[in-house]
Parts: structure tokens; sequence; C-alpha cells
């Protein structure tokens, strides 16, 4: 079968905004990939989708399923057909994110600080003061810089008519920027000639910023400050990245047994003896970090490392108590804290959300249950979800009654018919939905946003649902310098 075939039984449904395909019409973007595509045959294809696999596997990209309870690892599932983005589409999308994490840390700021945004009563006193990652230990405490999100993975998707909306901000410990990296290299392996060919800008560089600005936190005076990952373990899911972007920055990854602090500074043992640390890129979530602050019988974390920080005597990146911020139920009020602090219009909309502590909003959506996601505001990896579109009676019931229990802790959206994008199948191509998460890095300099992100890839036939936990996997993501 030669690919020109393969094309033909690319079929969007109805009402779906399609990345590659409009009016049976290939999209200018794609089209470089696909006149590369019509050079080759089935065979050709298949081998290079099994060479992407072996590279996968023999660099250890891999990522750890608990939802069985089993904790398997597992290789992350990869499409060979790249996501393309114009440079027009990422100026708007660049700009959207900038602004939004501008009015991010300005609400950090200011809630641990004066609480102007809750006194005007623009965001409710109850709504943070009942989120569990808002932490009273942070409240007066200043950051260097002012900048609370070092580092951000904003969830991006496109509804049917081609409008971004933001889904979720990711401002703790985002994760699958290395899958970003990884993606880029094999493809690059497997097709070395059509990124040049297609004036596909970098995102190697992420690593590079990252440190930068890690280096400009440190609190001591030195050229070359000492900074460090800190990592959860072997048996953390993301484990894979936290070693490839210590590799990458050329700094140290160590767990919480391999640091200490003494007279409120933090010492990493080495076979030298302790060497002071000046900034520590944490991937332990707040309640793990310090077990004489939060969680008690904490083994991830370092005895006395709060005192420290709050001693201006180590750098945290990103900064503790970030989780108010990206609180799915906080979330809805990031459009009023973009036109409270910058006056401002927001660039990039959110999806219509409903607080079901409203006793008129969450009337609507028991009424609608069945065109509506709910979900947890403090859950993720796709848990703590419920599609209605798929779910059956009895979940329905379960899940209204567990929301009337607690309503703070659910919100609920319209199922948004995400867009798709071609993925390589079994020797064909098929459309399967997409989203996608940009990295933002914040330092002394600005905001920088890497051209590119993670493309995540709902693989199940029908699916919405793209989280690797939840059998989604990714492809690289192509953004066009022109």
């Amino acid at each position: 079968m030669q690919t020109n075939e393969l094309l033909n039984s690319y079929n969007v449904g109805g009402h779906t905004w399609d990345e590659m395909y409009a009016h049976q019409a290939v999209r200018p973007q794609y089209q470089g990939v696909v006149d590369f595509l019509q050079q080759m045959s089935i065979e050709e294809l298949n081998k290079k989708e099994e060479l992407a696999k072996r590279l996968f596997m023999s660099q250890g990209i891999t990522f750890t399923v608990y939802s069985s309870g089993e904790g398997i690892e597992k290789i992350f599932p990869f499409d060979i057909i790249p996501r393309i983005i114009t440079a027009t589409e990422w100026s708007y999308i660049e700009a959207g994110i900038r602004q939004r994490l501008k009015a991010l840390n300005l609400f950090l700021k200011d809630v641990y600080h004066n609480q102007f945004i809750l006194k005007d009563g623009v965001v409710p006193v109850e709504m943070v003061y009942s989120c569990p990652h808002f932490l009273r230990e942070m409240h007066g405490f200043s950051i260097p810089h002012d900048i609370y999100v070092h580092i951000a993975g904003i969830d991006l998707i496109r509804d049917q008519d081609g409008t971004f909306y933001i889904l979720e901000d990711n401002l703790r410990t985002p994760s699958g920027v290395s899958y970003m990296l990884e993606n880029r290299e094999i493809t690059k392996r497997i097709f070395p000639d059509l990124i040049p060919k297609n004036n596909v800008r970098t995102v190697t560089e992420y690593p590079d910023i990252l440190h930068r600005n890690l280096v400009s936190l440190s609190p001591r005076q030195t050229a070359h400050p000492t900074i460090v990952l800190l990592t959860p373990g072997i048996y953390n899911s993301a484990y894979f990245e936290h070693t490839t972007l210590a590799r990458l920055m050329g700094v140290e990854l160590v767990e919480g047994r391999d640091l200490v602090v003494d007279n409120h500074r933090v010492y990493m043992k080495t076979t030298a003896g302790l060497q002071q640390v000046d900034v520590i890129y944490r991937r332990v979530d707040d309640d793990f970090l310090d077990p004489l602050v939060f969680q008690p019988d904490s083994m991830l974390g370092v005895a006395g490392i709060m005192s420290a920080y709050r001693k201006g005597n180590v750098a945290i990146v990103n900064a503790v108590g970030n989780g108010v911020a990206d609180d799915k139920a906080i979330y809805a009020f990031v459009p009023a804290m973009i036109r409270y602090y910058l006056n401002e219009e927001p660039i990039l909309k959110n999806v219509p959300t409903y607080q079901l502590g409203n006793a008129d909003e969450s009337e609507y959506v028991f009424a609608n249950m069945a065109s509506m996601v709910v979900k947890r505001t403090n859950e993720s990896g796709g848990y703590g979800m419920l599609m209605g579109n798929v779910a059956s009676e009895e979940e329905m019931y379960r899940y209204k009654t567990e929301i009337l229990k607690d309503p703070r802790q659910y919100i609920a959206q319209p199922i948004i018919n995400l867009s798709s994008a071609p993925c390589y199948m079994h020797g064909r191509l098929k459309p399967r939905r997409v989203d996608l998460r940009p990295y933002a890095l914040c330092g002394p300099e600005g905001i920088q946003i890497v051209p590119g992100g993670l493309t995540r890839v709902a693989l199940r036939e029908g699916s919405l649902v793209v989280n690797s936990s939840q059998g989604g996997g990714s492809k690289d993501t192509w953004v066009l310098a022109g």
C-alpha cells in the first residue's frame, strides 16, 4: 500500500476541528509533512514506528502507572506524526500564557500578603481558606524577585471551532517536559531531514533557560551556586524526567536523605563532606517537604528545610504554597484576576466552569450530567473525574452523593469536543483527540515559553482523556518559525 491511500483513509468526524484537514484539504502547515509521507511506503513508515519504539525502550523513556495497584513501569506511547502549530497561532498562545502567569504570580503574592483581592470580593475568602494547598506557613513570607511560579505547565485544548481554551494551570511540580525534549530527539532520529525543511523552532534550550533561572535565585553571591534536583525517588511516576533534567542541567539529583539542615542552612552529603545547597528544584509535593512543618511521617523531604527557606538561606522552586493558585475551584476566577491585577481582558478563555457549592449551578449540573465532566478540585492525572457521556447511571448517582457531602471539592465543566490530529495506527492515519501543555519559565528576565510543548493524545478511539495514566500517549509538537 502507498501512503496516498493511507491519507485517503483519513476520516474526520463531524463537528470536530482537525489540526491537519479542513474541508477535505490539507492545512498549509501540514503540507510539507504530507508531501514527505507520500514519498514513503507503508513498510518504511512501519520501520520508522518500530525504530521509535526501540529508541524509547533503549533510552528508558518510561512512566509508572499506579492505578492498577501494581506500580508498572511502561514505555510512554509515542506517535510518529507531529502536531504542527503555525507562527501566528503560537504568538497568540504565548501572549495568553504570559498574561495569565503574570496575574497568577500577582495573585499568589497578594493572597500570602495583603489579600486585596479577597478584601475587594473578587475571589471569595472562603474559597481560598478552604483550599488544602493554601499554606498559612507562607503568609507574610517574601519570595525572591516576587516569583512564585518559576515553572508552569499550562494545559490548552481546542474546541470544534478551533478556539483555544485554558483547561488547567499546573503551578506546583508540572511534569512532562522531558517527554517534550525526548519526542523531539526521537523525531530527529527517525525523520532527520523533515525538521529543518519545515523551519521548526527548537525546544532544546529549555534546560539552559531553567538552569540560568535557577542560578539567578541563589541567595549567596557566588559564581557557581550549588543547585540540586530533589526527587521522591525511583518509584515516583516521573523519575525518568527527574534524572533527565538533572543530567541536562548538570546538577545533582538528590533524595531527602541526601540533604541535612544545620543552623538554618541546607547541606548536601558528599564524599568530601557537607556542601551547602543554594537552590532546590524540588519535585516533592508541599505535604512531604518538611516533616517538622507538614506531614510528620514523611520520608521524602528534609527536616528543617522550611526554616532555611524562611531565613532566605535556600531558594525552593517552585515556591511552597503555589497549589492555592492551581486549585480547580480557583481556576474559575483567573479571568477575574487578569482584569483585577492587569486591567486587561483575558487573551485565552477559560472553559466554562460550574462551582458545585452554588445551589443554582449544582442544580443545572445535576440536570445535565450526561454532557458534563465532573472533576475533583485537587486531583490530577485524569483521576477523580467523571465523564458524563460515558458514565453509567450508577456512577453518576455515586458522584452526586459525594458532591452533596462536600461540594467545595468538585467542579463541573461542559464536555469540550477536543480537536483531533493525525496518528499513525496499524498502517493507517487515524484522527485522535489531543491537548497541549506548553512550558513557561519565569525568571528575573521575564517569562519565556519554549516554542512547542507536550501534545498528549487520547489513543483510544472515541476517548477524550489524554492522560498517560489513562491510556494516552504523546507526539512531537512543532511550532513553525514563519
